[in-house]
């Protein structure tokens, strides 16, 4: 693909997920001329199934995006399988350059990158990611519920995390690692009968391709079926640095900053999702992503409306 500078969409999505997709078909629905740039790497992908999704649950993640593509492009959306380089601001708005040299041309950007999941230093956490390593209870709880599931202290929400898991099984086990536990944590792990195990995880134990217990660097091996561990999580932002979006530091990641329609610091530009929603499940990045392109939408309008009432009064004052 080659620069075609005459060619100006309303508006460039960087992300094909749950959010970009959401908020792609709104736009198409709405008749304007929007692209999607898609990496083809979703977060979700190890999963097997997305849940907690009304009237998809158990639906396989790659199946939601096909049929979001389908959905997309049946209204006259484009996607383009593209990674994004370089982005800048143009007289006509925004330039998106991808890896290939392709350069695209909008009046707006909407950014629905996601996270990336940087996962502690363990052997076979993350071979297991998305199978019996878990960090989301509402996303995969109930598939592991009534298991022996080993809770790993890695950040501020840990002990939150094992008290969400402890409403899924009697058998939650924390991991405390290099953590130091406070008096009122230690009493909530203690009233709810979760042991705090010591000692720094060395790897886990896989039999059969199936886990089966938590190894410790003393060697002790401590049996769990399923581990749950909060990783870090960050917004992919580096590619906007040049128009001035940058990440946003939380205590358990970054974020892109956006109001509640969306809207970010930076003018013309939007972000939806897990980008700019750390918690954000399927549900809610799709209607994160929709809410924004409604708000986009009407942004657009209001431009095209002043556009049109300045041409009739500048042809008015020539007669």
């Amino acid at each position: 693909m080659v620069e075609q500078a005459e060619i100006v969409r309303d508006v460039v999505v960087v992300g094909g997920g749950a959010a970009g997709l959401s908020a792609a078909l709104i736009l198409a629905r709405s008749r304007r001329r929007v692209t999607v740039l898609d990496a083809g790497a979703p977060r979700n992908a190890p999963a097997q199934a997305v849940h907690g999704l009304l009237a998809l649950d158990g639906l396989s993640p790659l199946e939601l995006l096909r049929r979001g593509r389908d959905e997309v492009t049946g209204y006259g959306g484009e996607i383009i399988s593209a990674e994004v380089a370089d982005v800048s601001r143009t007289s006509l708005g925004f330039a998106v350059t991808t890896r290939d040299g392709a350069v695209l041309h909008a009046r707006r950007l909407l950014i629905a990158t996601g996270l990336v999941d940087e996962m502690p230093d363990i052997t076979g956490l993350r071979q297991r990611w998305g199978r019996d390593v878990l960090h989301c209870p509402y996303c995969h709880g109930w598939e592991v519920r009534d298991h022996v599931i080993g809770v790993l202290a890695t950040g501020p929400m840990s002990v939150h995390q094992a008290l969400l898991f402890r409403q899924l099984s009697d058998d939650v086990r924390y991991f405390s690692g290099d953590q130091e536990l406070s008096d009122q944590d230690r009493a909530k792990l203690d009233a709810l009968d979760i042991p705090v195990i010591a000692g720094v995880v060395a790897k886990l134990e896989i039999v059969d391709d199936r886990l089966t217990g938590v190894r410790l660097d003393d060697d002790e091996v401590v049996p769990v079926e399923a581990v749950a561990v909060a990783p870090r999580m960050v917004a992919r932002a580096e590619v906007f640095a040049g128009i001035g979006i940058t990440a946003t530091q939380h205590p358990v990641g970054s974020f892109i900053a956006a109001d509640e329609t969306g809207r970010t610091s930076v003018p013309g530009v939007w972000a939806a999702g897990n980008a700019t929603d750390l918690s954000a499940q399927v549900g809610a990045a799709a209607a994160g992503g929709a809410r924004a392109a409604a708000h986009l939408n009407a942004d657009l309008v209001t431009e095209d409306t002043d556009r049109a009432v300045a041409r009739l009064t500048n042809e008015e004052n020539l007669r």
